[in-house]
C-alpha cells in the first residue's frame, strides 16, 4: 500500500520510530543488489531518511559512485515498511552530528567514528503495512 512521503500517517510513523533495524540495498556497479542491516531515522517534515555509516563503507561507496537509488525496509512480523529514494553522502560536521542525535534517540548514543558519513535518503515512495 502506498503512504505519501511527508503525510504517511501516524501507524506508519510510530512504526518508524519504534526501536527495529531496518535492510538498506544500495547497488553495486555490475548492477546487483547489496543488502547491510542497519539502524535508520525518518523525518517526515522533509521526507528524509539517514543512514550513519562509516566513509569507507561499501553503502557509502556506491551512493559516491553513482548509485544514488536505495530502498531501506523495517518488518516486524507483518508489519513492514519501505522507503525508497535517492541518496546523497553527507560527510559535513553539522549533517553528521544531527543524524547522529537523531539515531540516539531512536536506538543509542553510537560509538565515536571520525570517519562517519550520513547517507541522507530523499524518500520519493513509502510502501508498507504498518
Amino acid at each position: 500500500m502506498p503512504h505519501d512521503p511527508q503525510n504517511p500517517g501516524p501507524a506508519l510513523l510510530d512504526f518508524l520510530t519504534e526501536r527495529h533495524l531496518s535492510t538498506l540495498t544500495t547497488l553495486r556497479p555490475d548492477g546487483s543488489p547489496h543488502v547491510v542491516p542497519v539502524g535508520i531515522t525518518y523525518d517526515p517534515r522533509t521526507g528524509t531518511a539517514r543512514v550513519i555509516t562509516s566513509g569507507t563503507s561499501a553503502k557509502a561507496r556506491h551512493v559516491r559512485d553513482g548509485q544514488a537509488r536505495v530502498a531501506v525496509c523495517q518488518v516486524d512480523g507483518r508489519r513492514w515498511v519501505t522507503l525508497e529514494g535517492t541518496a546523497v553522502v553527507r560527510d559535513d560536521a553539522a549533517a553528521v552530528a544531527d543524524a547522529v542525535a537523531r539515531y540516539a534517540r531512536r536506538y543509542r548514543q553510537p560509538r565515536d567514528n571520525p570517519a562517519r558519513v550520513v547517507l541522507e535518503i530523499s524518500v520519493d515512495r513509502i510502501l508498507g503495512n504498518p
